[in-house]
């Protein structure tokens, strides 16, 4: 891999890491007080140290050697070095601080972001060195305190440094390696994490030849008990130097790579997504769910809008002047009518998100007086029919007119003059015109009834829709888009 080829898959697993640190950052600020606390506090944790790392750049690969008392780790991490640097021995114990040895330069602010003190450093090529160590340019190697002292200290240190590491060397010895406080304490809680770790069963050379195999197949079989699979095993000896050669080849293909501290970011922030999907439901309530339908249909019914319009109806084909009205809206009504609006939306949403709607809603005394007020526009006034009126009024004048008429016919048979044959018939007419019209009246009526108690039906049901909308959908609305644009950043945070 040319260093034009390393530098791109860098920059392009930066960019890709950036992006999704920069999406669970925005989950956390819009999720906020509906996401769990505790899940939070983890969330936010793995996202600064990742962003730190990220700052600091992806192009050392920091393994670190971590190993209990009496592992050899400082002798095969002085090995690996090829330097006598790490102290070993009877001076191990006393100390928790972190050796390192750096392969390359430019190493110091990672170092730093790490907690290695200045004198605990070493920086392995020179002039000297030409290129034998080039394969491990860009290697950082931590040398860990035993993580199994009796000093809590050093135990601290190993588990404030074990997420910082792009490669965990797990150092065991043949007569400790199935130490429960190493595989309870720290490999069980590592499982996802196999392809930042290496097992290195140290001090071989203590062991005969023939029972090496049945040794490392031995470990392989806890690893997969732990419910590790595809970790390697590698023998060594830091006093012969068995193995060490491979170990370094081993160590040259990660840094070659380039990308194991993006894989191991990566999964980091893996498994933040994972827990923070969990404070988010899979989907939001179908379109459905958010109709006011059933919320109009509760209140309609409760404040008796029917029958009001049906007598205003009643009241429009009667040519009353007296019309009823609506009574005082019940509060028990109303929250069910908001009760049951709350189940529908929040169902299958996480506690904290349904609280969250049912914050933001209007009350059960907001949505009564809203809807009291609502009810106070309506216009319930019996408006009389014009067509009916006029045809009232025509049917009155054909009588007359049919009376006067049939005076005249009445006349003409009765008295001297020439009798008036059309008379009669233009009467009967007048009449049957004027019976037509008082029937049409009737039904103009009628119909204007129909149509007034519809419309005050349709004016009602839409100022309690308003009312429903504007104080429960609307801002259910915006609580489930942001229930969205959480789990969707969730989602794309996740590799």
């Amino acid at each position: 891999m040319t260093e034009t080829t390393r530098s791109t898959v860098h920059g392009d697993d930066t960019a890709a890491l950036t992006a999704r640190v920069d999406a669970l950052g925005r989950a956390l600020a819009i999720g906020g007080g509906r996401l769990a606390p505790t899940v939070v506090e983890r969330v936010v944790g793995t996202v600064d140290s990742v962003r730190e790392r990220l700052d600091l750049g992806v192009d050392h690969t920091v393994v670190a050697l971590v190993g209990g008392t009496g592992s050899g780790k400082s002798s095969l991490f002085n090995a690996i070095c090829r330097l006598d640097f790490a102290d070993v021995g009877v001076r191990r114990p006393t100390t928790s601080e972190i050796t390192a040895c750096v392969w390359g330069d430019d190493g110091g602010p990672l170092l730093d972001w790490l907690g290695v003190v200045p004198d605990r450093r070493i920086e392995r090529e020179s002039l000297l060195d030409g290129e034998s160590e080039a394969a491990l340019r860009g290697l950082v190697l931590l040398d860990l305190p035993d993580h199994d002292s009796i000093a809590p200290e050093h135990r601290e240190v190993v588990d404030r440094l074990l997420p910082q590491a792009d490669l965990l060397a797990w150092v065991v010895d043949p007569q400790k390696y199935a130490d429960d406080a190493l595989h309870s304490g720290y490999l069980r809680q590592l499982v996802g994490h196999e392809a930042s770790m290496v097992v290195v069963l140290n001090q071989v050379d203590t062991v005969p030849p023939d029972v090496r195999p049945d040794l490392v197949a031995d470990v392989e079989h806890l690893l997969v008990d732990d419910g590790l699979t595809g970790v390697p095993v590698r023998e060594a000896s830091a006093r012969t130097g068995e193995g060490v050669v491979a170990l370094r080849e081993l160590l040259a293909t990660y840094v070659e790579s380039r990308s194991l501290a993006a894989r191991r970011a990566s999964a980091e922030l893996n498994d933040v997504a994972t827990l923070l999907a969990a404070e988010v439901a899979e989907r939001e309530p179908a379109p459905a769910a958010l109709s006011v339908t059933d919320v109009v249909d509760r209140l309609a019914a409760a404040i008796g809008l029917p029958a009001v319009a049906a007598g205003v109806g009643a009241a429009v084909r009667t040519r009353s002047t007296s019309t009823p009205g609506f009574g005082a809206v019940q509060e028990d009504a109303v929250e069910v009518a908001r009760a049951t609006w709350l189940e529908a939306v929040t169902t299958g949403l996480p506690r904290r998100w349904g609280e969250d709607i049912a914050s933001r809603v209007a009350s059960t005394t907001e949505m009564r007086l809203a809807v009291t007020d609502a009810l106070t526009q309506l216009t319930l006034t019996a408006r009389r029919s014009g067509l009916a009126l006029a045809l009232t009024v025509a049917a009155v004048l054909l009588a007359g007119a049919a009376v006067l008429v049939g005076s005249v016919a009445v006349g003409s048979m009765v008295g001297q003059g020439d009798a008036n044959l059309w008379a009669p018939v233009g009467a009967v007419l007048l009449l049957v015109a004027a019976v037509v019209a008082f029937v049409g009246a009737g039904a103009a009526r009628r119909s204007a009834g129909r149509r007034r108690t519809a419309r005050v039906l349709q004016d009602g049901r839409s100022a309690l829709e308003s009312v429903a909308r504007a104080r429960l959908a609307v801002p259910t609305e915006a609580v489930l888009a942001e229930h969205r644009t959480v789990r969707e950043l969730i989602a794309s945070a996740r590799a």
